[in-house]
């Protein structure tokens, strides 16, 4: 038996746009919560992202399975009534609005709570809801910058942004882990709470690795492009005919095991330079020659396959054509008008399969009028 709608009954509002929020209630809706998506009467400017399902976007696809869509005008009188009859019932609301948006209209927790003591709600933004912080537009490449991951991120000689919505993506998926916890709290207490993720607090935890290398191990790992920043050998080396292989040693046993099996060298476990990983990271431009000398009298498979048999951990380095047919892959479909879209599946699985309808705009509005309507 495996999850199967853990979050059935769970209704949640979600005045979301572009990846984060929507990433957060995809989440949500694949574990079973009923997620109402609010957009604005234009619609959320994520369905102009790309054109590639017969004229639809691809990437709203993916981001927005399995929710319903009411489209509001949140200035008009008539449809913040609406507003507040959903949340009046909510048992989630989320928004990634512009800082200080939801405050504004008076959907702050504390005046949502009057009515609904029981609303969780959860507030995505870029570097915090105050003082200067607050009033700082972000996207996700900018934070990436901002944080510092570009710094760390591509070749010595130029930073590079990171080539997915990592900090969007990050950040809807710690916005769904918070919910859930704040969903485990009021089963105690039967109170709500106000969670806020801010995209920059996520992309600093996530980049304590190297934070922690600048305070304390006497500066922050340069640039390497497909070298690990700490480890060697850990990283792409060159075979014969010019394809790269990934592998990585991660102890001392590793590096016996790769010395003897792969590179059929065992005089380098006792070579001083390679003794453990500091030296051989240390030693890491002579370590790299041994290691590329080796593989390039090999082809790629030869590699791929001493190193199988000595169960080293290695990677083909693919582009997203060998994504799109590698035989790991697990898909899922969408189905956005009239168009079938298969991407990768979400990676926690559910007896429940996972949702595949897309709403058009304002799809569900005329049935949810009738649903919150004021008795």
């Amino acid at each position: 038996m495996g999850l199967n709608k853990e979050l059935d009954g769970i209704l949640v509002v979600s005045l979301e746009q572009a990846v984060a929020a929507p990433y957060c209630g995809l989440l949500l809706a694949d574990a079973g919560a009923r997620v109402i998506k609010v957009e604005r009467p234009d619609g959320d400017f994520a369905r102009g992202y790309d054109a590639g399902a017969s004229g639809e976007s691809t990437i709203f696809a993916w981001l927005n399975r399995g929710k319903e869509s009411v489209a509001l005008d949140l200035k008009d009188a008539n449809d913040m009534v609406l507003m507040h009859a959903m949340l009046a019932k909510a048992d989630i609301f989320v928004s990634n609005l512009a800082p200080g948006a939801v405050m504004r209209m008076g959907l702050d927790g504390d005046s949502l709570r009057q009515v609904n003591a029981g609303l969780i709600t959860c507030t995505v933004t870029g570097y915090g809801e105050t003082g200067a912080a607050a009033q700082k537009k972000a996207y996700d490449f900018l934070v990436q910058a901002e944080s510092g991951l570009c710094s760390v991120t591509g070749v010595p000689t130029a930073p590079s942004r990171v080539g997915i919505s990592l900090t969007d993506l990050s950040s809807g998926l710690t916005a769904f882990s918070g919910l859930l916890r704040a969903l485990i709290q009021r089963g105690r207490t039967g109170v709500g709470v106000d969670l806020s993720v801010a995209m920059f607090d996520v992309m600093a935890d996530w980049m304590n690795m190297p934070l922690l290398a600048h305070r304390y191990m006497g500066g922050a790992p340069e640039r390497s492009g497909l070298q690990h920043s700490f480890i060697a050998p850990y990283g792409a080396f060159t075979c014969r005919g010019g394809a790269q292989v990934l592998l990585s040693i991660q102890s001392n046993r590793e590096w016996d095991i790769f010395c003897n099996m792969v590179l059929h060298q065992p005089d380098l476990v006792i070579d001083v330079r390679f003794l453990d990983n500091p030296q051989r990271y240390a030693n890491r431009q002579a370590l790299d020659a041994i290691v590329n000398k080796c593989f390039g009298a090999m082809s790629a498979e030869a590699v791929r396959e001493r190193l199988q048999k000595a169960k080293i951990a290695n990677a083909a380095l693919n582009d997203v054509a060998d994504l799109s047919n590698h035989e790991f892959l697990t898909e899922a479909q969408a189905q956005i008008g009239g168009a079938e879209v298969l991407m990768a599946a979400l990676p926690i699985r559910s007896d429940a399969g996972t949702p595949k309808a897309v709403p058009a705009l304002g799809q569900h509005g005329d049935k949810l009028r009738v649903e919150f309507r004021k008795k």
